[in-house]
């Protein structure tokens, strides 16, 4: 099923400059690996040990998805994912 992934601007340069991408999968994990096969860079950049890079949050209709089921969350169709890194500083 269609995926919306939508990336802040620090992640855009990874794909093209677009805001957005499509993806195809049926879970959170199917998604981001979808988006990982056109764009490979980001997979270093979200990734680390085989998951979620602790500062990367992904949200599913505005819901964290480390509250929900992480990488394993289901998704609806015409679902939209928000990847936002953390941002530390003052």
């Amino acid at each position: 099923m269609a995926v919306t992934v939508r990336l802040p601007t620090q992640l855009r340069d990874a794909v093209g400059g677009a805001s957005a991408v499509e993806a195809e999968g049926a879970t959170v994990g199917e998604a981001l690996e979808s988006v990982f096969a056109q764009h490979g860079e980001l997979r270093e950049r979200l990734y680390q040990d085989g998951g979620l890079r602790r500062f990367v949050n992904v949200y599913l209709g505005g819901e964290d998805i480390r509250f929900l089921d992480g990488l394993d969350t289901a998704l609806p169709a015409g679902a939209e994912l928000t990847i936002l890194p953390a941002v530390a500083g003052g």
